[in-house]
């Protein structure tokens, strides 16, 4: 294989007509595996109409060719022609602490950036992440840049009489950028996932009296009620008002402040559907994310992240009826692997995570190949001095039991 050429979103064109030169083997003009000519990477433009059947063959080809040096990952909510083809699969940290054990050179993350930012912080130096599709973002990450978390910090410091450092413990969700787990790192705070976000506050608890939550409200409030928190020790900072729209009474009294941000996805879901599906299923348990609002979790049966959702299912009887509201495709999955038990969607209105579903076999096939012939499209790599303080708050993180 040739010395690796790294490019990011490559669109190029080699030549003086505006083309890139090829010898290819198939009649619409696509470039094939074996008869691959070119100095540069190339474009997606020749992969976006490919046949489902032909980009599977050629997903296939590449990963057979780069062997052991390929970990390709894949999130419990990517679209199932994608998932086929996964190595490993699980959640987003699961997929990171995965692919920092691995052995692999290339790392492709079917996730989202956020996602493929924590894999390229948690893996080697000479390790490469690539996530097949840079604009698959996370609209729940989106809510919180580092732009609005300083200045919110800035107004903590000043409403806190400078003292916003010894009071406040920053807390972000994995589902955040990197600078903003760099944030949390420089000032002394930690990263929670939805599994382990108690143990993550009781660890911010033994070390300052508030916790500042970002970016999703939910999973913050769901989690401190369940610690014994009232709701009137919390407040909710919104990010476009002077002072988050907290006043400093309420600031000194709050125990945590909440970041108004929410999944897309786990928002749809309404304390109406839970009566719904129980109406129409007297036996059912009704199985949800902790992303979902609180009135939503109030009359769940059971609450978790995703990956405890897989094994409540995993675990539970033949004959058992679920209701459970998260993303659609790892419901429809659980529905196939799982038929000796009836599996609904919590919601009568289907939604999928949009962002993570604009990874495709095209793209798939696109960065495969060209990692085939030493091209590397679409690497994720992290800011050396922003990786290192995310690297702070994650390992505080995975120190927890």
């Amino acid at each position: 294989m040739e010395d690796l050429k790294i490019f990011e979103d490559v669109t190029l064109e080699c030549d003086e007509k505006g083309t890139i030169p090829y010898r290819g083997g198939h009649s619409h003009g696509t470039v094939g595996l074996l008869d691959f000519a070119r100095e540069g990477p190339v474009p997606f433009s020749e992969y976006a109409a490919l046949p489902s059947g032909e980009c599977a063959e050629r997903i296939t080809a590449a990963r057979e060719a780069l062997g052991e040096q390929l970990l390709v990952l894949v999130h419990h909510y990517q679209r199932d022609d994608v998932y086929r083809f996964a190595d490993r699969t699980g959640d987003s940290l699961k997929l990171a602490q995965q692919a920092a054990s691995s052995t692999a050179r290339y790392v492709i993350f079917c996730g989202v950036h956020f996602m493929a930012e924590s894999a390229d912080i948690l893996t080697r130096d000479e390790q490469i992440v690539i996530l097949p599709d840079l604009s698959a973002g996370c609209s729940m990450a989106d809510m919180a840049d580092i732009g609005q978390v300083e200045a919110c910090w800035d107004e903590l410091e000043a409403m806190l009489d400078g003292a916003a450092d010894r009071r406040v413990v920053p807390v972000t969700y994995m589902n955040s950028s990197a600078a903003l787990k760099a944030f949390c790192g420089a000032h002394g705070g930690i990263v929670c996932t939805s599994s382990n976000a108690r143990t993550v506050l009781e660890w911010a608890y033994a070390r300052r009296v508030k916790v500042l939550f970002f970016p999703d409200q939910h999973l913050g409030r769901n989690t401190a009620r369940a610690m014994g928190i009232p709701l009137e020790d919390m407040a909710l900072w919104s990010p476009g008002l002077r002072h988050g729209g907290v006043d400093p009474a309420r600031l000194e009294r709050s125990r945590i402040l909440l970041w108004e941000g929410h999944c897309s996805v786990h928002a749809i879901f309404q304390p109406e559907h839970v009566d719904r599906i129980r109406g129409l299923r007297p036996n059912v348990k009704v199985l949800v994310h902790p992303e979902c609002r609180m009135e939503v979790v109030d009359k769940a049966d059971v609450v978790g992240s995703t990956e405890a959702i897989v094994r409540a299912v995993e675990a539970s009887p033949p004959g058992s009826s679920w209701a459970i509201g998260t993303e659609i495709h790892l419901v429809n999955r659980l529905k196939v692997h799982h038929p000796d038990k009836e599996i609904a969607f919590l919601s009568p209105t289907v939604c999928m995570c949009a962002t993570m579903y604009r990874i495709d076999m095209p793209h798939l096939a696109w960065v495969l190949e060209n990692l085939v012939h030493g091209h590397a499209v679409n690497r994720v790599e992290v800011d050396a001095d922003v990786a290192r303080l995310a690297r702070i708050a994650l390992d505080r993180m995975l120190t927890l039991r």
